[in-house]
């Protein structure tokens, strides 16, 4: 009878923490399914909004693109079955490049979470984990983001950082304010990074072989 109640803890557990992390789909013949990989970026707005409220320029820039995104990809789910055959559409018809641009910056997003929590990763396994993650946050958006970021952005950026939660905050929140996750949440980060970083490299590729890259400024 214990053996079953412990069972269903740990399952009940594992569940919680897994809600936070909506895994990536597989790089497949090259190409990333459209509607998993939309589904798996809305599971990472919705960690960002466990940032704080402070961090709603992130999440809402984000989501405008992951919407672009959608909105594209509805108007023939057949033709932009992955996100490749999509992209390559939009650049053949030479009518616009909403989709295009949307998943360039929605991609860079992506890549400093990826990093972000790479860092937190790495700084946890040192086993004197430091509570306060800004200048890992920092550290993330200076190697993603800030190349492709104006003054102003960066200075906007540079406030947001310092109200970053601490690490036993961020990892409480992700998993569910469940006591004592620390370890189960670093290592679902851990699976959930490896998949995620094989489709930003898988697009990153993509861009660059197709001259789809921008490197200009906002």
């Amino acid at each position: 009878m214990a053996s079953s109640t412990s069972g269903t803890q740990q399952r009940t557990t594992d569940a919680t923490a897994d809600d936070n992390f909506v895994k990536f789909p597989p790089v497949i013949d090259g190409k990333i399914n459209t509607a998993e990989f939309l589904a798996a970026a809305q599971g990472v707005v919705r960690i960002v909004d466990k940032f704080g409220k402070l961090f709603a320029p992130v999440k809402y820039d984000m989501q405008g693109n992951i919407d672009k995104l959608n909105t594209k990809y509805v108007a023939d789910k057949e033709k932009h079955s992955t996100l490749h055959d999509m992209i390559l559409l939009e650049k053949i018809s030479g009518k616009t490049i909403i989709a295009t641009d949307a998943l360039l910056w929605l991609r860079r997003g992506l890549h400093m979470i990826q990093v972000f929590f790479e860092k937190i990763i790495e700084d946890h396994k040192t086993g004197k984990a430091s509570d306060d993650l800004v200048a890992l946050l920092k550290k993330a958006y200076k190697e993603a983001l800030e190349p492709y970021h104006g003054w102003m952005a960066q200075q906007l950026f540079g406030l947001l950082s310092r109200t970053v939660p601490t690490r036993s905050q961020l990892l409480h929140a992700l998993a569910n304010e469940q006591r004592n996750k620390d370890d189960l949440i670093i290592q679902e980060l851990d699976v959930f990074l490896v998949i995620l970083k094989e489709n930003l490299q898988n697009l990153l590729t993509f861009y660059i072989e197709h001259n789809l890259e921008n490197g200009a400024k906002v």
